[in-house]
């Protein structure tokens, strides 16, 4: 067992790199969904998805 931990600690350590970066990804959408902000910039006229806005 630990030698196949130490046989593959890089990818360990990257793998856990890239969840910790999406896990903050994440929360912080959570967070601005709940707070209401939202990645729309308000110029509907130029939206793609003008139609389904919820107003």
């Amino acid at each position: 067992m630990f030698n196949w931990i130490s046989d593959n600690l890089g990818t360990i350590i990257v793998a856990l790199i890239l969840l910790a970066i999406i896990t903050a990804i994440i929360t912080a959408m959570v967070k601005n969904k709940k707070s209401g902000k939202s990645g729309c910039s308000g110029n509907c006229a130029s939206c793609p998805m003008s139609g389904g806005c919820k107003k």
